[in-house]
């Protein structure tokens, strides 16, 4: 077992700590917000650090799990910084959704320390970090990733390697992309569905079936339908990482058009009130321009 400190304790770290500590590993966590990481260890042993410095002291890996790349840099660099406190052989390992630029900047300055670094943003929400089946998708050293995979395992279902630093967040960028025109096409068919004076319910199950299936489809028809939007992701969020994937594929001379449309929809959502509602409540827009009340 190994000495681990969680950074970042929102939705998804809270419960990826816990599993951690419940495979066995000595696991020291910090939170900006002090009283979530005391909640923390009254609920599942450990400790906890003032600073991402003083968690990560004489740890053999840190993981982070923050909002974007700013709040990365600030848990990573400067005198307070994990980064300060790691020592030759130690890994920093980013559960973060941000940029691939952020992920090597840091892979850069963790080398010089002889430190090592993996990229692995997650795939699989709130309910997957809860139940430890989190999908990983990995950038980074291939001894840096076997050294990392087992500790990944106590909350994943499965992970792998796709490249140097900054791949894994490449992945997940694609992983966003198609849950965006997924989710936009699922509320289509949906409110079509409603509209056509179906029962929607009923629709969704047999076309789950066919190739019209999609974990989405399978997993979100009943809420969507219901009215039910505080299933995990939330729509801010799935902005902030639209943004980037639309950022990266400017940068790369690529067009997505369906989602950047779908990117200006979720705005459209947000300007309804729904920035915290999840992500399937693309289906609100309808709703909308069909006159209900939201």
């Amino acid at each position: 077992m190994a000495k681990v400190a969680f950074l970042g304790l929102g939705v998804m770290g809270y419960p990826m700590a816990g599993h951690l500590k419940a495979a066995g590993h000595e696991v020291v966590v910090y939170n900006r917000t002090t009283a979530k990481a005391e909640a923390w260890v009254a609920e599942h042993g450990g400790s906890h650090g003032l600073t991402p410095r003083d968690a990560a002291v004489g740890c053999d890996f840190v993981m982070t799990c923050v909002g974007n790349d700013d709040d990365l840099r600030s848990v990573v660099f400067g005198e307070d910084g994990a980064l300060a406190a790691l020592g030759s052989g130690a890994i920093l390992v980013d559960h973060t959704t941000a940029s691939a630029e952020v992920a090597r900047e840091i892979a850069a300055a963790a080398a010089e320390k002889g430190v090592g670094f993996v990229d692995g943003p997650v795939s699989g929400g709130q309910a997957g970090a809860e139940n430890g089946q989190l999908a990983i998708m990995c950038g980074g050293s291939e001894d840096d990733y076997a050294r990392a995979k087992p500790v990944m395992d106590s909350y994943a279902k499965a992970t792998d390697l796709f490249g140097e630093a900054g791949a894994g967040q490449l992945v997940k960028m694609v992983n966003q992309l198609c849950i965006a025109g997924l989710v936009q096409a699922v509320s289509e068919g949906m409110f079509f569905a409603m509209k056509a004076g179906l029962d929607a319910k009923k629709v969704a199950q047999l076309v789950s079936q066919g190739a019209g299936g999609s974990w989405q489809l399978a997993n979100r028809h009943e809420t969507m339908i219901d009215n039910e939007f505080d299933h995990g992701f939330a729509v801010d969020w799935m902005r902030k990482d639209l943004g980037i994937a639309l950022d990266q594929a400017k940068a790369m001379g690529v067009s997505l058009p369906v989602a950047a449309l779908v990117d200006q929809f979720y705005a459209e959502v947000q300007q309804l009130g729904g920035g915290r509602w999840d992500t399937s409540s693309l289906i609100q827009r309808f709703r909308k321009m069909d006159g209900q009340e939201i």
